[in-house]
């Protein structure tokens, strides 16, 4: 078997056997696959596509490259769930508290910001001494002693995928849903979860566009994990306009304690509590959505999730007095209030400018070695669908050390993200009901 061989069929359109992807991938690994065979075929697949077969045997492969955690002597029930990604997207920082105050082990691995704004693990990090790099052992042992962790991926996870991802970034590969799905998936199916939900978002803060893209890659993901033996459910969400109010990392620590606390607004409480309750109908820990909901309900109102929060925070060596101090979060020193230069209502908020605006204050990085500002961010005070009155304050932006230039932009681009008309607007839902995937 010759990887040139391998190329060409996929060049023509053919579809390969799992020998042959096993090949492939296995040689990436050894070094008898060069990286610029890989790139290739990567761009064949790109043209003519992988089947669900072929889609699984890669997934099967990257799964197979590295450590594979096992949590069967802790619960017969360990949850997950993966985000594809927007901007003020801090779900799994409420939701994994709630889930295990529910009795609902979870085993969380998430990644750093490559891009606007900054990733799960930067905002945790942003919690003073809070520590994300749990070895495999210690991440096991706190799910066993408190039901939950939330670590950054090791390396030894999917190594396969890690190495083609980066081949992926440099050759203009990225898009080809079989390939999102295969990576994905097998990170999900290697961190040990056996309930997966993922929210798959699409819109203008998003990296997939268009609602029928989401649906289909979402579809995608189900069947490939129905094809390894994981139950993996799907919601569809809509990141036209940032999720909640805060975005930026310790801002989003923040309103995430706040949602914990029973203070939320309305969109991030849709999206944890649809999240939540899919979760636990499909541990069978709920019979339907109501149940479900309810439960969640008792668990903010009671504390139990908020405390669950702390015990996280403390297992992973952070401050826990943060949770109501919110003094000891690096929020930035210099602020800017954006006022409504006229009356009427806020028609559109593009997640997008937002986005813009906070990475230019700091809040996210461009390569992966770029530092990051915990502090910089916004906090919106309209969103689409709200009234507006000349002179209130549409957002706050906060930043610490920029160039004067910098600051001028996102001002700039936050004055942009802002649409507005004399009539209410017509606002489309968060969640597509009849398009969520059990």
């Amino acid at each position: 078997m010759r990887a040139v061989d391998i190329i060409q069929k996929k060049k023509e359109g053919k579809t390969h056997t799992k020998e042959e992807i096993d090949f492939l991938v296995n040689g990436l690994m050894n070094g008898t696959v060069e990286d610029y065979q890989m790139a290739a075929w990567l761009m064949a697949v790109c043209f003519n596509d992988l089947n669900e077969d072929e889609t699984a045997y890669l997934t099967e492969a990257f799964i197979n490259s590295g450590d594979i955690l096992d949590f069967s002597d802790i619960s017969n029930i360990v949850a997950d769930k993966h985000s594809t990604g927007g901007v003020g997207d801090k779900v799994t920082i409420a939701l994994i508290p709630l889930l295990a105050s529910l009795g609902v082990p979870c085993a969380k691995l998430s990644g750093r910001g490559l891009g606007y704004t900054g990733g799960t693990v930067d905002k945790l990090e942003s919690v003073p001494n809070f520590v994300c790099a749990l070895k495999d052992d210690d991440f096991k042992a706190q799910i066993k002693k408190i039901g939950a962790a939330i670590s950054a991926q090791t390396p030894n996870l999917t190594p396969a995928d890690g190495k083609i991802y980066a081949l992926r970034d440099v050759t203009a590969t990225v898009d080809n849903k079989a390939l999102i799905c295969a990576s994905v998936v097998s990170k999900k199916i290697a961190s040990g979860a056996n309930v997966i939900v993922l929210d798959v978002k699409y819109g203008a803060g998003a990296f997939i566009k268009t609602k029928e893209d989401a649906k289909s890659l979402a579809d995608l993901m189900i069947k490939i994990g129905a094809k390894l033996n994981r139950k993996i459910s799907a919601v569809i969400s809509s990141m036209e306009q940032p999720l909640g109010t805060h975005i930026g990392n310790s801002l989003e620590i923040i309103e995430s304690i706040e949602f914990l606390k029973g203070n939320c607004n309305k969109d991030l409480y849709e999206i944890v509590f649809e999240i939540t309750s899919y979760t636990l109908v499909s541990a069978c820990l709920a019979k339907d959505y109501n149940e479900a909901k309810k439960m969640a309900d008792e668990a903010i109102k009671s504390g139990r999730a908020l405390q669950k929060l702390r015990e996280i925070i403390r297992a992973q060596g952070g401050n826990e007095a943060c949770v109501e101090d919110y003094n000891l979060f690096n929020v930035g020193k210099n602020k800017f209030e954006l006022k409504a230069s006229s009356s009427g209502y806020v028609s559109k908020l593009d997640a997008l400018m937002i986005a813009k605006a906070c990475k230019l204050l700091g809040a996210g990085r461009d390569k992966k070695s770029d530092s990051i500002d915990f502090g910089a961010g916004c906090i919106l005070n309209k969103k689409t669908g709200d009234e507006v009155k000349t002179g209130e304050t549409l957002l706050t932006l906060y930043w610490n050390n920029i160039s004067d230039e910098k600051v001028e932009e996102a001002k700039e681009c936050a004055q942009n993200a802002y649409e507005y008309s004399a009539i209410k607007p017509k606002t489309s839902p968060l969640i597509y009901k009849e398009d969520c995937r059990f």
